[in-house]
C-alpha cells in the first residue's frame, strides 16, 4: 500500500488527469456552448464544483477556514486560471473547432519558459528549448490546414485563446510562490467558487438569456456534468497539486497532450476531420514533451522528495 500512496504514484495520476481529462473538455464545452451563453455555462460549472468540494472537503474533516491573504490569492488565481483563462476560452470555441483550441493552447510551455525567463530570469535548458519548438512545429502543422483557417471568426477566436494562453501561464507562475491554502482540495474550491461568481456577474452584465438544466438537451446535460465532476474537481485539483510539486514548465506540457486527446474526439464525436498532417503533427507534439519531460531519474526522485512530505 506504501507504494501505492507514494509521491510517484501520485504524481502520476495527476498527470493523468491533467493529461487525458483536460484533453475531453474541450469537445465537453464546445457541445455545450452550441446551446449555451459561454459565461453563463463557465458560471454554472465553476459555482457548482465549488459548493460540491466545499460539501465533500466538510464531510472529509478538512479545514476550511483559509487566511485573508490566502483568500485574496486564491481569488487571483481563480481569475487567472476560470475567470479569463478559461472562461474566455469557452467563448471563443464558439468560432473555433474544439481541436483548434486545444492546438493553439500548445503554446503555452513556450510562455511559461518565456515568462521564467523575463519575470525570474531563469535560463531556459537546452532540452526544453528543443521540446518546445518541436512542439511550436507540431502546432504550424496543425493550424497552417485551410480547414482552420478558412472559418469565420477564427482570426478573433485565435487572438483571444493567446491571451487566456498568457494569463494561465502568468498564473502557473503566480501560485508557485502565493500563500494558498496548504490543502489542495479546499484550494480549489476556493478558486472554482471566486471564478464563478466573477463569471456569473460578466454573464449578467452580458445580458445572458438563463435556462434551467432541466431545458437542456441530453448532451449538454451530460456534458456539464462530465465538466463539473472530472473536467473542475479531479482535474483541477490534480492540477493544483502539480503546480506545487513539480515545476510550471512540466505542468504546461498537459497542453501539447491535450489537443490530441481533443482532436480525437473531435473526430469521433463532431466529425472533425483528421487529415495525416494533423497524425504527423500530433506525433511532433508528443515528441515535444519527451524532451520537456526528459531529466535523469534520481534528480527528478530528488526534487519530488524535497517538496512533498510523506
Amino acid at each position: 500500500m506504501g507504494k501505492l500512496r507514494s509521491p510517484t504514484f501520485l504524481i502520476f495520476l495527476a498527470f493523468f488527469s491533467i493529461y487525458v481529462i483536460w484533453g475531453s473538455t474541450y469537445l465537453l464545452n464546445k457541445i455545450a456552448v452550441t446551446e449555451l451563453p459561454p459565461f453563463m455555462l463557465a458560471s454554472i460549472r465553476f459555482i457548482t464544483a465549488g459548493i460540491l468540494i466545499f460539501i465533500i472537503a466538510y464531510f472529509m474533516g478538512s479545514k476550511l477556514s483559509v487566511t485573508r491573504k490566502q483568500l485574496i490569492n486564491s481569488i487571483i488565481a481563480g481569475f487567472l486560471f476560470l475567470s479569463f483563462g478559461n472562461g474566455v476560452i469557452v467563448w471563443a470555441l464558439k468560432y473555433v473547432d474544439s481541436s483548434f483550441a486545444a492546438l493553439e493552447s500548445s503554446a503555452q510551455p513556450l510562455v511559461v519558459l518565456l515568462l521564467m525567463r523575463i519575470l525570474e530570469g531563469k535560463k531556459i535548458k537546452a532540452m526544453s528549448v528543443v521540446g518546445v519548438v518541436l512542439g511550436m512545429v507540431g502546432i504550424f502543422l496543425l493550424v497552417s490546414q485551410k480547414q482552420f483557417m478558412n472559418q469565420e471568426g477564427t482570426l478573433l477566436g485565435m487572438v483571444m485563446i493567446f491571451v487566456c494562453i498568457i494569463s494561465w501561464a502568468y498564473g502557473s507562475l503566480f501560485v508557485v510562490k502565493a500563500d494558498l491554502p496548504p490543502n489542495f482540495f479546499v484550494n480549489t474550491g476556493y478558486q472554482m467558487l471566486s471564478a464563478g461568481i466573477t463569471l456569473l456577474v460578466v454573464s449578467l452584465l452580458l445580458g445572458d438569456e438563463w435556462t434551467y438544466p432541466t431545458q437542456w438537451s441530453g448532451k449538454v446535460q451530460f456534458s456539464m456534468i462530465a465538466l463539473v465532476l472530472f473536467g473542475s474537481i479531479v482535474a483541477f485539483t490534480a492540477f493544483n497539486y502539480l503546480l506545487r510539486t513539480v515545476s510550471p514548465e512540466k505542468v504546461a506540457t498537459s497542453t501539447y497532450v491535450n489537443p490530441v486527446i481533443a482532436m480525437v474526439l473531435g473526430w469521433y464525436f463532431l466529425e472533425e476531420q483528421i487529415t495525416t498532417q494533423s497524425v504527423i503533427a500530433a506525433s511532433v507534439l508528443l515528441i515535444g514533451v519527451y524532451f520537456i519531460n526528459t531529466r535523469k531519474k534520481r534528480v527528478m526522485f530528488s526534487r519530488f522528495s524535497r517538496r512533498i512530505k510523506p
